[in-house]
């Protein structure tokens, strides 16, 4: 493993986005977004996914500088076509459209289609915490290769189908949940398969549809399993309505389209606070809930409890005094891009 700072890292990851095409400001929102996975411990969404948008990039499956278009609007809602920007690009644009149109009419809805990969989903419902506003975001990968089965399944039919939700509070740290609606988000796997790591089970099948805790089983044609174990028909469940409305709802339909390529669906909804009470108080209120979810005694196996989104800030913390340790092999693809765009490493 090799040991990076936040900002080495994230300047390497930029140079390599502008020299593969990337305008300097979109390369450094995709940069930055990338980075802030890894400092936040979602290595699976870091710059192990560098190589796979230059890829794409080199492909015409992300346009780097591509216009974000507003189809369809009205004072509370929005269709937006990202014309196969960068996720991370586009996924932002339409948050702020959101966010300025909730907080003149109280709440607002968009939803996005023909984008690349927006990367982790926090950072976008954040955003609007800052507003004083909530916000909710589903996002589904289209009609790309579908990786979760169904509830009772043993062959895929769903994306990994990730929700996200954030609220304001009196907090120093965001308060959100961010999960995929199967077992495990897929990318975790390339992370085991990058670290030579078994996985745990409950997490995959084997083509056959047997347990398994080998991560390659998925390349070779195993599947996820929805959220919850033998519950999992609760994660199926939001799984099938996450599709809906990050899939049917922005017109990207469903199932598996082999001549497609990667395309974030996704749909996103905030309010604000102020139209049902005042701002202050919601968020007083959200940190004294927080306190009262704490002084639980914990578990056994347990020292504390944590509020949701208190792990990434921790870690974050942590990250940026120790630095992020990114794995040979990822650090390897990203050492020949370097030396292919003619780069320094450092």
């Amino acid at each position: 493993m090799r040991v990076f700072t936040a900002e080495h890292l994230e300047s390497l990851t930029r140079g390599i986005l502008a020299a593969a095409g990337a305008p300097d400001a979109e390369a450094h929102v995709v940069a930055e977004g990338l980075v802030s996975a890894n400092l936040t411990g979602h290595d699976s969404h870091g710059v192990i996914q560098l190589p796979v948008y230059v890829d794409r990039i080199r492909k015409g499956h992300i346009v780097p500088g591509a216009p974000t278009e507003i189809e369809g609007e009205t004072p509370t809602t929005a269709r937006v076509n990202g014309h196969w920007g960068f996720g991370f690009v586009v996924t932002r644009r339409a948050a702020e459209l959101a966010i300025r149109k909730a907080k003149e009419q109280n709440i607002a809805a968009v939803t996005i289609y023909q984008q690349g990969h927006i990367g982790r989903l926090a950072p976008y419902p954040i955003m609007a915490t800052r507003e004083g506003l909530a916000a909710i975001l589903f996002t589904d990968s289209g009609r790309g290769p579908k990786s979760v089965v169904p509830f009772g399944g043993r062959e895929a039919r769903l994306g990994t189908n990730p929700v996200c939700i954030a609220v304001p509070s009196d907090e120093p740290t965001p308060v959100f949940i961010d999960m995929a609606t199967c077992a495990v988000a897929g990318n975790k796997l390339l992370v085991a398969q990058t670290r030579r790591q078994q996985i745990p089970p409950g997490w995959l099948i084997d083509r056959e549809g047997n347990p398994t805790t080998d991560p390659f089983a998925y390349s070779g044609g195993g599947a996820l399993l929805p959220l919850g174990g033998g519950q999992g028909h609760k994660g199926y469940g939001l799984s099938f309505m996450g599709e809906v409305f990050s899939g049917i709802l922005t017109t990207l339909g469903f199932g598996h389209d082999p001549r497609g390529r990667h395309n974030d669906g996704s749909f996103y909804v905030c309010w604000r606070i102020e139209a049902f009470m005042p701002l202050a108080e919601f968020r007083r209120q959200v940190s004294d809930f927080i306190r009262y979810v704490k002084t639980a005694p914990p578990a056994a196996g347990f020292r504390e409890i944590l509020h949701p989104g208190e792990l990434e800030h921790r870690t974050e913390q942590q990250r940026r005094r120790d630095g992020i340790a990114v794995e040979e092999e990822t650090w390897k693809a990203i050492e020949a891009l370097l030396g292919e765009y003619g780069l320094p490493v450092g």
